[in-house]
Order: C-alpha cells, then sequence, then structure tokens
C-alpha cells in the first residue's frame, strides 16, 4: 500500500519565513507531506495570512481565555489530535510547550533555532553571538525535549561572522540556512530516516 503524505502542523508567532520555507518545499515536491493546519497564539501573525494563501487551515488559539499553561496546550492538542498530525513544527512559537504536550509527541517535534546548539539557547541567540564574540554562528534543527533548546540535534549549518556583523545583517544570513535546513530535516522524517539513539540523531 502507498505511504500516504506526512500530516504536519506548524506553529508560529510571527512573520512565519520558515512557515513558507516548507510551504514551498512541499509544493516544489522535495516533501512528500501536506501542512494540516498552521496554529498560532498571535492573532495578527503575518503567518496566518501565508497559510491562507495556500489554502492551509490557519487557527488561532487566544492565550488569554486559558486558565493555564496546560489548558493552553491541551487546546492545541486536541487540534492535533482531531487533524491526525504526525509531524508538529515549531517556527518561530514563543511559548514554551508543557511537558505534558512534548511526551504525548515525544520525538515528533522539531524546532528551529539561530544559533549552533549547544551554545545561546533561549532567546536573542544572535545577540548574544556577537557579544561574545564567536567567529562562526548558525542554525539548528533538533527534536523538542522538556529544556529549553536542548533536543537531540538533527541538522546544523554554519556562517561565518563578520567584524561589521549587526544582529540584523547576521540574523538575516542565519534565516537562509534555517529556510534551507529545516524543509531537509522535514524530508528525512517523511522518508523514515531520522533515527536517535540518546542524544546523537543518526541518518542512514
Amino acid at each position: 500500500m502507498k505511504k500516504l503524505p506526512l500530516k504536519i502542523a506548524v506553529l508560529v508567532s510571527g512573520r512565519g519565513s520558515n512557515l513558507q520555507a516548507i510551504i514551498d518545499a512541499i509544493e516544489r515536491g522535495e516533501i512528500y507531506g501536506k501542512i494540516e493546519v498552521v496554529i498560532t497564539n498571535k492573532n495578527d501573525a503575518y503567518a496566518l495570512e501565508r497559510a491562507k494563501r495556500h489554502n492551509i487551515e490557519g487557527i488561532y488559539v487566544d492565550p488569554s481565555v486559558c486558565k493555564s499553561k496546560g489548558d493552553y496546550d491541551r487546546a492545541i492538542i486536541n487540534i492535533l489530535e482531531n487533524k491526525k498530525v504526525e509531524l508538529i513544527c515549531l517556527a518561530g512559537f514563543m511559548r514554551i510547550l508543557t511537558p505534558y504536550l512534548v511526551n504525548k509527541f515525544k520525538g515528533r517535534i522539531m524546532n528551529i533555532h539561530p544559533s549552533l546548539i549547544p551554545s545561546f539557547p533561549g532567546l536573542d541567540a544572535q545577540k548574544k553571538a556577537l557579544e561574545y564574540g564567536v567567529k562562526v554562528a548558525g542554525a539548528t534543527v533538533h527534536f523538542v525535549d522538556e529544556g529549553v533548546d536542548s533536543g537531540p540535534i538533527i541538522l546544523q549549518s554554519a556562517v561565518h561572522v563578520s567584524d561589521k556583523d549587526t544582529i540584523e545583517t547576521l540574523s538575516e544570513r542565519i534565516l537562509k540556512e534555517e529556510h534551507k535546513i529545516y524543509p531537509q530535516a522535514i524530508k528525512l522524517f517523511a522518508e523514515d530516516r531520522l533515527i536517535v539513539k540518546g542524544r546523537r540523531v543518526f541518518i542512514p
């Protein structure tokens, strides 16, 4: 029996440039998958407009109507389960997931982060990299665990840091790498080519 396209959900809080990179890769036939839903915690997120343009359902889940982080994540879980989502992609989703959600979809949640993990987890990674004086920065796709940007690394891409770099110029170059490696990681997942052993991810 022919394998069905991978069912993907993308969680995003902002403009959704990585969402667009994933959409483009699917439409080019590079990823055998389908984005079933885009979920955001911001009702003005431009990602919703991107989803609409490509006939993808976009859902705003309002944090203010949920009594707790747990309630919020359960609302998201209900959507994911109704859509029978197989892979969750965090693309600038500015909320920390509860352990309950992470464990419910263990090994099926990816994130993209603008640093070479384990360096500079959390917010303002590009700013931290420049302040630290690194000569090489970059982007990382990793599986999500209960920590902050601490899960097993899938793919990384490095960029040279120039003496003239600003946060804006460095962020722009890193973002270009994000747009390359995030679709690659999803493609590998769709092809069942990611094997996690402890902290290491092997690609046969």
